[in-house]
């Protein structure tokens, strides 16, 4: 089985959210965060990448934007996927068990 291997790190769901519906529909950060009852200070790290979104939050937007959380979910899993093998590029497993 191959995996397609990724040269960079895939896009945040924030940064999404800003350019394909916050910017396109001129919603303000601070009117979202009203909107799915968020400090505007908190949105504001989602959409700039500083905060994860979690899963009550990504219903939230879901709701909001007609979408579904599960969009937002996976898009925050590749991330931290990404991420996750970033850190871990030169760990090596102390042993290895072969399937049976």
């Amino acid at each position: 089985m191959s995996t397609l291997k990724r040269n960079r790190r895939p896009t945040t769901p924030g940064e999404f959210l800003k350019e394909d519906y916050l910017k396109p529909r001129g919603i303000k950060i601070a009117e979202m965060a009203e909107a799915i009852d968020l400090s505007t200070k908190h949105f504001s790290q989602i959409v700039n990448g500083h905060q994860r979104i979690t899963p009550t939050t990504a219903m939230k937007v879901a709701k909001v934007l007609g979408t579904t959380s599960r969009i937002w979910l996976n898009m925050q899993a590749a991330v931290d996927a990404w991420d996750a093998d970033q850190e871990a590029k030169n760990w090596k497993p102390k042993r290895v068990f072969e399937a049976a």
